[in-house]
This record gives C-alpha cells, sequence and structure tokens, in this order.
C-alpha cells in the first residue's frame, strides 16, 4: 500500500537471516514493507540499503521521517563472534581472577569434559589496582593513582581499545572508580572507558564484572556502527533522530545505546515481544498471550499475562551449550523474559553420532543460507523441508523477488538425511520439520512450566518470516486452542519498534532487613533514581509524561537470591508490613509456600521510567465479500494429520476481507510470510485483518 503524504515513522529490525522494514504514515495510517537479507559483515549495509529501497518507491520522505528505530544483533553477535575491541580490565588487587573462578558452580555435574566460557579479557590483560572499599562504602585504600599509572601503561603497551573499571564494592561507594575514570582521560586519552558504578551499581561481583567487561567490549564497535549509520541515513536525507531498541523493551537515543552498549544485546527479540502484546490487546486477548517469534536463525518465546511482559535481570550470552544454563557470561540487565533456541528456518538439519536426526542450532544464515535460496549452500535445512512439503512457493517467496530452487532443497535433504536413513525425502523433509516444531514446543513448555502457567489456557500469537509455517503443529502440541497471525507476521518486530515507549531502568544495591528498614529512606533513593533516569529518557524525547515504576529485590535473609516486588509510585505511603505482604504475595505465586517467621531483607532498589507508548493511527480494511475472492489456486501440501501430501486451498493475504471465514488445509500466503492451516483449523479475519485460527481439536 502506497504512503501518501504526512509525517512517518519508520523502524528497521537486523535479524539474523533478514532485515525488515516497516514505515507508516501517522495521518492517513497507511504502511510500506520491506525486507532484505542481511549483511553480517556490516550491518549497516542492509539497513541503507533497504531504506534506499523504500525512498525509491516514496522519493523524499526522509525529510518528513520524524525518527527511525532500530533493532540490532549487533552486540549479541560480537560477544558470541569474540570480534569486539581489545579490552582490558582494572581491578583491585587480588580480584584479577573473578572471571574464572566465577561462581565456582558446575552447570552439568556429570560431564568430566565440561567448558566454560572464555572471558572477553583474557588474564595478561586484566590489571591489579591498589584501591580498597568495603561493602558499607568506607574507603579503606584511596586510589592509589601511581599504582594506576603504572596499570594503564602496561595496558596501553598491549593497544588495548577499550578499558573496563570494576572495583571491590563500588556499588556502595564510586569515589575510586570515579577518580580512576578522571585519571585514564589524561593516562589514556580517546580509549573508551567503563566503569562497574554506572554500568551495573549492583552487589555481586561477578556479575558486575562480566557486565562491566561486556559493556567495554562491545563499547568501540557500537559507537563507530551507529556513528555509521547515522551518516549514512543523513546522506539519504534524514536529518531527526535514531533510536535504539533496549533488550527490556523500551527505545533509547544513540548516545545512550553507545555509552551502555550492553543494555541493546537482546534488542530485536524485545521488539517482538512488544508486537505481539499489542496484536493481543487489539484482538481482544489480551489476558494470557504468548509470543512465538521464530525467523531465519532462532526461535523466541515469551509469556504475556494481562498485557504485562515478563522480565528478568539476567541474561547469559556466549553459551558454551546452548540449552544448559550456566555455561554463558552471566549479564546483569534489565531484559524481557524471553526463551530462546537455536531453530529458525535456516536451521541445518543432518545426523547426529547415533544416526538420529538433529535439527539446529547451527544455522546456514543469510549468507550462504538454506539450500533453496540459491546462494552456495548445501546443507538441508528447515525452510528447504517446508519447501518440499509444499508449504512454500518457490516462485512466491518474497513476493517473488526471490525465487526459491526446489530441486537444490530436494538434493540436500535427499543426501544427507533421506538416503542415509533409508527415506523418501518427503518422509525424511517431514521429519526435519517435525523435529524442530517438538523442539521449540518442549522448550516453551519448561519455560512455562518453570511460571506455573498453562499453555492450552493462552493464545499463541506467531509471527516471524518462519512462524506462521510452524504455528498450526505447535499449538498443536502444547495443547494451544488460538492462533493470532497479525498482517505482515514476517516482520512484526519491527512493527514492535513503532509501539514501544521511551524507557530507561535503573538499579542500585540497599542491603538492609526489612526490619531495620527506614521506608523514608528507601523513598528518597528512589527520587534520586527518578531524576537519573528520566534524564536518559529526555535524550530521546524531550516532551511528553514520564511515569516511573518502582520496585524491590528481596529474599528471605541468608538466601542466595532474591524476587522483584512491585511498590506503589511516589507520594503513595509504604510501610514495613506492606512490604512483607507483598513480598509473600509474589513469593507464594513462584514457590508456592511463605515463611511467615523468617526474616526478609532488601537487596537492590529497581526503578523504570517510561513515556507513554506512541499512538499509531488504525487503518481499517473493507468488511464484506468472501474467501472465495481471495483465492488464488491450490496446490498439494503435506497434513500432519493426514499424514500425507493433500490438496490446499491458496488464499492471497491481501484481498481477504474482514470477516471472511474458512476452513483448513489452508495456505495464506502474503510477501513476509506464510500461514499453514492443517484440516480441521478454522480461519476468520478481524477488523484489524488479524487471522483468528482455532484449533477444535485442542480446545478445552
Amino acid at each position: 500500500m502506497a504512503v501518501t503524504e504526512g509525517k512517518y515513522r519508520l523502524s528497521c529490525d537486523i535479524g539474523g537471516t533478514f532485515t525488515d522494514f516497516y514505515l507508516i504514515n501517522r495521518v492517513t495510517g497507511a504502511v510500506d514493507v520491506e525486507k532484505c537479507l542481511t549483511t553480517p559483515g556490516d550491518p549497516s549495509l542492509g539497513v541503507l540499503d533497504g531504506v534506499g529501497r523504500l525512498a525509491e518507491r516514496h522519493p523524499g520522505f526522509l525529510a518528513e521521517t520524524e525518527c527511525i528505530l532500530h533493532a540490532t544483533t549487533l552486540v549479541i553477535n560480537a560477544i558470541i563472534e569474540r570480534k569486539g575491541a581489545c579490552t582490558g580490565l582494572l581491578t583491585t588487587r587480588g580480584f584479577r581472577d573473578v572471571l574464572e573462578i566465577g561462581r565456582e558452580m558446575r552447570y552439568d555435574l556429570y560431564d568430566i569434559f565440561i567448558e566454560f566460557p572464555k572471558p572477553l579479557v583474557p588474564r595478561y590483560r586484566r590489571q591489579e589496582v591498589t584501591e580498597r572499599t568495603y561493602q558499607d562504602g568506607s574507603i579503606h585504600i584511596p586510589l592509589d593513582t601511581a599504582d594506576l599509572a603504572r596499570a594503564v601503561a602496561e595496558l596501553r603497551r598491549q593497544n588495548v581499545e577499550s578499558i573496563a573499571v570494576c572495583f571491590l564494592h563500588s556499588y556502595a561507594n564510586p569515589e575510586n572508580e570515579r577518580k580512576a575514570r578522571a585519571a585514564l582521560a589524561e593516562l589514556a586519552p580517546g580509549i573508551p572507558v567503563s566503569i562497574s558504578s554506572e554500568v551495573l551499581p549492583e552487589v555481586r561481583e561477578y556479575e558486575r564484572t562480566t557486565t562491566t567487561v561486556a559493556n567495554a567490549y562491545v563499547k568501540p564497535l557500537t559507537s563507530k556502527y551507529t556513528a555509521r549509520l547515522v551518516s549514512g541515513l543523513r546522506d539519504l536525507g534524514f536529518r531527526r533522530q535514531l533510536l535504539i531498541m533496549l533488550s527490556s523493551g523500551g527505545m533509547t537515543s544513540v548516545e545512550t545505546a553507545a555509552e551502555f552498549p550492553v543494555r541493546i544485546v537482546e534488542s530485536g527479540p524485545a521488539a517482538g515481544a512488544i508486537a505481539a502484546a499489542h496484536i493481543g490487546r487489539k484482538a481482544g486477548y489480551e489476558e494470557s498471550v504468548l509470543a512465538f517469534d521464530m525467523g531465519g536463525t532462532t526461535a523466541k518465546g515469551c509469556v504475556i499475562q494481562n498485557g504485562r511482559i515478563d522480565k528478568a535481570s539476567t541474561f547469559e550470552s556466549a553459551r558454551v551449550h546452548r540449552f544448559k544454563k550456566g555455561s554463558g557470561i552471566p549479564l546483569r540487565i534489565p531484559v524481557i523474559d524471553i526463551m530462546e533456541i537455536g531453530a529458525g528456518g535456516g536451521s541445518i538439519a543432518k545426523l547426529d553420532e547415533m544416526g538420529l536426526i538433529q535439527v539446529g542450532p547451527e544455522s546456514a544464515g543469510a549468507s550462504p543460507g538454506p539450500a533453496c535460496y540459491g546462494l552456495g549452500g548445501v546443507e538441508p535445512t528447515v525452510s528447504d523441508a517446508d519447501l518440499v512439503l509444499g508449504y512454500l512457493d518457490a516462485t512466491h517467496f518474497l513476493g517473488g523477488e526471490m525465487r526459491l530452487d526446489e530441486e537444490a532443497a530436494r538434493r540436500a535433504i535427499d543426501t544427507r538425511v533421506a538416503q542415509p536413513l533409508k527415506l523418501t525425502t518427503p518422509k525424511a523433509a517431514w521429519g526435519i520439520h517435525e523435529l524442530v516444531t517438538e523442539n521449540m514446543a518442549a522448550a516453551i513448555q519448561i519455560h512455562m512450566a518453570e511460571k506455573g502457567v498453562d499453555p492450552s489456557r493462552f493464545t499463541l500469537v506467531a509471527f516471524g518470516g518462519a512462524g506462521p509455517v510452524h504455528a498450526y503443529a505447535l499449538a498443536r502440541r502444547l495443547g494451544t486452542p488460538r492462533i493470532l497471525i497479525p498482517q505482515s507476521a514476517g516482520i512484526a518486530s519491527a512493527f514492535g519498534l513503532l509501539v514501544s515507549p521511551i524507557s530507561f531502568d535503573l538499579v542500585k544495591t540497599h542491603r538492609q532487613t526489612v526490619n531495620d528498614l527506614d521506608p523514608a529512606v528507601v523513598d528518597s533513593l528512589l527520587t534520586q533514581m527518578e531524576a537519573e533516569a528520566q534524564s536518559f529518557v529526555e535524550r530521546a524525547e524531550s516532551a511528553g509524561q514520564v511515569t516511573f515504576t518502582r520496585s524491590l529485590d528481596i529474599c528471605y535473609l541468608g538466601q542466595g537470591y532474591a524476587v522483584n516486588v512491585e511498590i506503589p509510585p511516589r507520594g503513595v505511603p509504604l510501610s514495613k508490613p506492606d512490604i512483607r505482604k507483598r513480598f509473600e504475595a509474589v513469593y507464594e505465586v513462584l514457590y508456592g509456600r511463605v515463611y511467615p517467621d523468617m526474616e526478609i531483607e532488601l537487596m537492590n532498589v529497581r526503578l523504570v521510567a517510561q513515556s507513554a507508548a506512541p499512538v499509531l493511527p488504525q487503518h481499517t480494511l473493507d468488511v464484506g465479500g468472501s474467501a472465495e475472492s481471495a483465492i488464488r489456486g491450490r496446490r498439494r501440501a503435506y497434513s500432519g494429520r493426514q499424514e500425507d501430501y493433500i490438496q490446499h486451498v491458496i488464499y492471497d493475504r491481501y484481498k481477504l476481507p474482514v470477516g471472511a471465514a474458512f476452513d483448513g488445509p489452508a495456505i495464506i500466503e502474503e510477501r513476509e510470510s506464510t500461514t499453514i492451516v492443517d484440516a480441521g483449523g478454522h480461519v476468520e479475519v478481524d477488523r484489524h485483518g488479524t487471522l483468528i485460527i482455532t484449533l477444535p481439536e485442542v480446545q478445552t
């Protein structure tokens, strides 16, 4: 649909395989979308390519674009692939080896060949400095500036490009770290510095160090990338602000993202969860929504209840074993709580040591991509299997812009899977499709069980390039009775950027038993944090109301981990009995019981500052007509229910009117994705153009 005159908002989401764009006219509600292959060597090239394509269709639109919203995989990829800066670490004397010591825990007790992730900073680039702060904030040994100069000289001799500073107990008193940063401005001019008292002013030495080191590791790369991207967009005519998606689900300024790049490590998946919450709310199913995002490289799941998205304070990156918790580098950052596994359209299928089919986590990515892309890939992938099964149209992929090679897909599956297992090519393709769907279902079931929720009570919102292809089979396994497929489902994460608020999260350690706590002191600390957080929000948005959400991390005295408890906003009285009551309500939901006689302890105070989410104009579809008018043909595709190829009716998604209803087996095609509905499924189109698919066989 062409975009007419008016002010525009443009979003761009860089995925592992494709880069997606969503352009909306804020006056008319008209949209235009674009999708192009990601350029792993320099992701900004793919962004500029897609923006250039939109500019060809809408000359001069960038001059009228009020902002560009961006989500990127740059940071997480740099950490996983070890392509960050040559980084040095300055730490308190005696704490040089905290990155290896970690928590002194084995993530697999029975693996005698257990591996741990290599630290981002090797031991020879870690320098100890004479200084010491106690946990109460008192300074036992002031920073020895001469010793600091010696340590910095050694790091400069090793040509470090970025420096992390993490002194003991700096969360309680940042004075020594701030003095070190001031000295580094003279001792190492031009080298970016990250200090832990700003990156993560929170107790737990190991996590604070890993997070600060990760921030320093990707800081030069992120600064160069954003500068290059801003420059390229200006050359194309863009003159306003570029905003970046945070892992916590809000937008921030380029300057903030460049200063704290570790906070954008999961920016793309966060945008998808925001989109799912918005879609579920519009369709009237916001009470219990399960977001399911399957792209070219990974699949993600996120639980959304009553419009609220679950969040976490820890994320693990660069795992040695992707599915083993504890095998990665822990990052203490505010992040949307997302289940993620290596299952996407590009996931490679192969035989394991026992001769069984294994799918993922390795991916063919954008280069060379699946065999059917015709870009040099020879390994069979999920997309190859979906093509062989008849789910994808070789001539209609990306709206016909990219023709798929079905013969190459068959050859890859036949030689690498079917022949060794003495199967027909279709049976091998179905095995690949079934296995990747089963892997996703198992991961989501575990994720939801940990939260104490039942999938059969949820509505599945499926998106991503491969999500609608696998959603029906996934819902059958989960027992989920209903699926929502939004318009332009293949680029829903890019849409999520458009409806995300500007936000920023802060945390500070304030350790004290609740019996000894003065609520007024906590209120004063949070009020100071509100002023600090508001300044970060206003970097990205100068006008508008900023709201604050306050919470506390509390545990039973002696416990190692705390639960997060939301408390009332400023101005509402807070008492110690009320704090305990709120804590026990959360604890009982998570663990099934509470201990009234045990003392509880406050660990951290948290604050989220957030502007109002943008309100986009609604573009309504034509009402009337029938589904028959959208039929573009028929083709044979595999039915899991019938266990054979059967005739499927092919519908043009863009011609389906509001109120259209039809039964499966059906295939609904649009440019960015394809929706599969097996025999027994029923489809209706709501007033927003969302497909509502019901599965009678799993309804309760």
